[in-house]
């Protein structure tokens, strides 16, 4: 069971990780959410998720890794291969849920019918640590294949989406996103991270994922759902095998997530928690509506 302080440690060591990264990028703004590949453990081969992608996205960035790849010390033994001497891990963190019949010593004032969890860490190497593996390389598909992946993504969502203008945004009151048209981007992953942007805020409102941020974050709401958002495009990016871009837009609100996170040390395991729920949303209905169309 972990204590309380050593949980206190584990938001606080993330936490200060990627406050860190987004520190460093602020210049350029390159966020250490904008990267291509999606981490994955290198045993089971599964996808991690949440906070862990931006643990492992700023931990590669820092110490410029070039596989995606990452396993505990055992799992890495266990494939033949061996951490080199002298590597630091990085920590990810899965969530373990019981019940209060099961575990007294936990939240003793809580309702005994109320589901709990806490933070269980493990310490991961990346591919690029270790001797005696070769690095798995997902097959690249041309461009012009992921742009039209992503272009089947968007169209098989149930969203209004509309083109034209001069900026992309989505309206609550006409539950409908607007886009430049698609000629009007620098590049065409610009135009793919700009409407997985959107498509986010589109996913949280009311009659769908319900995302209300106000209890949490009071005035700063606005910009933490700024913040969900891009880390949800980011997330759908990294499925369809496209580079992120950074937003210049987006700077403004900089100083604000910066604020949240350096003073609320569970603010990032919250924003990374809403996008990875945005994202695995949007998919499912991309899914949903592809096979019903098949």
């Amino acid at each position: 069971m972990q204590s309380n302080q050593s949980k206190a440690d584990v938001y606080e060591q993330i936490t200060n990780t990627i406050v860190s990264a987004v520190e460093e990028g602020v210049g350029k703004y390159e966020m250490p959410w904008h990267a291509q590949s999606a981490p994955l453990n290198a045993a089971n081969r599964k996808p991690y998720r949440g906070v862990n992608i931006l643990m492992l996205w700023a931990t590669a960035q820092k110490h410029a890794y070039t596989s995606n790849e990452w396993a505990t010390y055992r799992q890495w033994q266990e494939a033949g291969a061996q951490v080199r001497k002298g590597e630091r891990s990085t920590t990810v963190v899965f969530w373990k849920f019981y019940h209060r019949a099961e575990e007294q010593q936990e939240d003793s004032d809580a309702p005994e019918d109320r589901p709990h969890c806490f933070a269980r860490c493990y310490h991961v190497f990346n591919a690029s640590q270790v001797d005696g593996y070769i690095p798995q390389v997902a097959e690249q598909l041309p461009e012009s294949e992921r742009i039209q992946n992503a272009d089947r993504f968007f169209a098989s969502l149930p969203a209004v989406i509309k083109h034209g203008g001069d900026r992309a945004f989505y309206s609550p009151a006409g539950d409908f996103i607007q886009i430049p048209a698609f000629a009007q981007f620098k590049s065409p992953k610009g135009y793919v991270c700009t409407l997985a942007h959107e498509c986010a805020h589109w996913s949280g409102a009311p009659f769908r994922l319900n995302r209300d941020l106000s209890g949490r974050f009071g005035d700063e709401r606005y910009s933490m759902e700024e913040l969900i958002a891009e880390i949800t495009s980011c997330y759908i990016c990294a499925e369809l095998q496209i580079q992120s871009e950074p937003r210049v837009d987006h700077a403004p609100y900089l100083s604000s997530w910066l604020k949240v996170l350096k003073g609320d040390k569970k603010a990032i395991f919250a924003a990374a928690s809403k996008a990875q729920e945005a994202a695995s949303y949007l998919q499912q209905l991309s899914t949903l509506s592809r096979e019903c169309a098949s």
